[in-house]
């Protein structure tokens, strides 16, 4: 998949929009121009200057549209990917400028999310917790950028955005889960060769599927020698197999994203007013009581049974009645459409905060989500209307936001690092190859950001599946968690984004050789 506050309108945009250098002729300086004159493997870039206020920092910055070609072990061209990077102007020593791969995930999600949402150094205004108004959007200076931190790299899949295959070339080369890795392995040492960063600070920002990706990569570059100094994981999803149809982990791992939002809805019986303080005692009984509730099924006495069911009852607002209907089992798509239900709304997966309406009121699944559709046409404009004015870059293709045959043709497969490799389970656990980058590099700092709010990837999981990294204390103690009142994108609640912004602003102070 793919932020809040109305500023300035897009009228206003020129000269709220960062500044280009007066001797440029962007006319002359165009994607498509060069891509007709030159062969399809061609690496090409469009570089513009600007200026961001950041902090009270004026930041002079150069953005850099443009594509760098991955080539395979005869030296054929195999992709194109499309990348958009900012640098800072004037840095005599890059050994102490840390550069920053980001991208997002899917799989099959373009870079916008993040891009335009909350690092890049433009960000568009979306209507908090509610649908956006259609056109015109507001684009405004990014003050949450981390430009200031870093130089930023954001990154398009294969097949999203501009990127696209080269010669002989398939989709199956690079839709998968360890074709995808390799394919973001590449790029980034193409570009720290064409660019001369080597030997800068490198650091990971991946959201939802992107920290699949991150935490592979981690392992992947650590192997082609390339130690990280940090990976940020921004609503992650690290183990797919322990939540298979037939385990009771997700209903576990999901219950206190249930209670935090119901807790946002008041539809709690008692509403706390500590939400943290709340959450914890969830959890408690979530890895105690209720998980081994589950773990009986029909043997449970009677009288558990009653003590599980009133808890569950007050931790997630639901009835007891439909808690017994669901043999105390609520999967996420379910507790969407119930929660609301008799005020006519469903939520967002995405974002509970959004509300949406349902043309069947009864029915069990939702019919999109609202979290989703709420935002996407501003994105997807804003984006556009930033890639040829402001970026100055010009295709003949229009720009995929989403690869929509990617989803559907994605290799699920990955073998656990150390496992005999004639077996790949079906679905990936990537935890174990983050736990091997950190063991390899135990100075390799782990920042995790959470949303309360996020039915797609439950804060709750991401605990669990991070404490199976197999860490001895001393390098365990290089994670840590953060978490904030908003959904999978943290960034649509402005609040939140500032608030992960000075947190990460302190994770980059805080990792080593900087």
């Amino acid at each position: 998949m793919k932020t809040a506050l109305a500023c300035l309108p897009l009228l206003a945009l020129l000269l709220a929009a960062p500044a280009f250098s007066a001797d440029k002729a962007p006319a002359a300086n165009t994607a498509a121009a060069a891509a007709s004159a030159t062969p399809a493997a061609r690496e090409e870039k469009v570089a513009t200057q600007h200026t961001v206020a950041i902090n009270g920092e004026t930041i002079r910055y150069t953005a850099t549209a443009g594509t760098l070609v991955l080539r395979d072990e005869k030296g054929e061209p195999t992709a194109s990917l499309f990348y958009v990077a900012y640098t800072k102007d004037g840095v005599k020593d890059l050994r102490h400028r840390p550069v920053t791969f980001l991208y997002n995930g899917g799989p099959g999600s373009s870079s916008i999310w993040l891009h335009m949402g909350a690092f890049g150094p433009m960000r568009v205004v979306t209507t908090d917790a509610a649908p956006t108004p259609p056109p015109p959007y507001d684009l405004v200076p990014n003050q949450y950028s981390l430009l200031d931190k870093s130089d930023l790299v954001f990154i398009d899949a294969m097949s999203t955005g501009f990127s696209k295959l080269l010669g002989k070339a398939e989709g199956k080369d690079f839709w998968g889960v360890d074709q995808d890795t390799k394919a973001f392995g590449q790029f980034i040492q193409r570009y720290l060769t064409v660019y001369d960063r080597w030997n800068s600070p490198k650091y990971l920002l991946g959201e939802s599927y992107g920290t699949t990706r991150s935490a592979n990569l981690a392992d992947w570059l650590q192997h082609q020698g390339i130690a990280l100094n940090g990976v940020i994981l921004v609503s992650s999803v690290l183990n797919y197999g322990d939540t298979f149809p037939g385990t009771d982990l997700a209903y576990i791992t999901y219950l206190p994203s249930y209670a935090a939002i119901a807790w946002y809805h008041d539809k709690l019986p008692n509403k706390p007013a500590d939400l943290q303080a709340f959450l914890q005692q969830v959890r408690q009984f979530a890895r105690g009581e209720y998980a081994d509730a589950l773990f009986q099924g029909s043997s449970l006495p009677a009288a558990e049974y009653n003590q599980v069911l009133a808890k569950l009852q007050q931790y997630t607002g639901l009835s007891e009645q439909y808690l017994k209907d669901a043999n105390l089992r609520v999967d996420p798509t379910r507790f969407r459409a119930q929660l609301l239900r008799g005020d006519d709304r469903i939520m967002g997966r995405y974002d509970a905060r959004f509300e949406g309406i349902n043309p069947d009121d009864a029915a069990e699944t939702p019919e999109y989500d609202p979290s989703d559709s709420s935002i996407g046409p501003a994105f997807t404009a804003a984006w556009n209307w930033y890639l040829q004015n402001e970026l100055q870059y010009h295709s003949d293709v229009p720009y995929a936001v989403t690869g929509y045959d990617v989803i559907r043709n994605w290799d699920w497969k990955h073998a656990l690092p150390g496992r005999p490799s004639f077996f790949k389970p079906p679905l990936p656990d990537v935890a174990a190859n983050l736990g091997e980058a950190m063991r390899q590099n135990p100075h390799l700092k782990v920042f995790s950001a959470n949303g309360y709010f996020d039915l797609a990837t439950p804060f709750f999981k991401t605990e669990f599946d991070i404490d199976q990294l197999m860490l001895p204390p001393d390098i365990y103690k290089n994670i840590g968690f953060h978490y904030y009142p908003s959904g999978h994108m943290i960034y649509l609640h402005v609040p939140a984004l500032k608030d992960l912004k000075s947190d990460l602003s302190k994770f980059y102070a805080n990792t080593d050789n900087q």
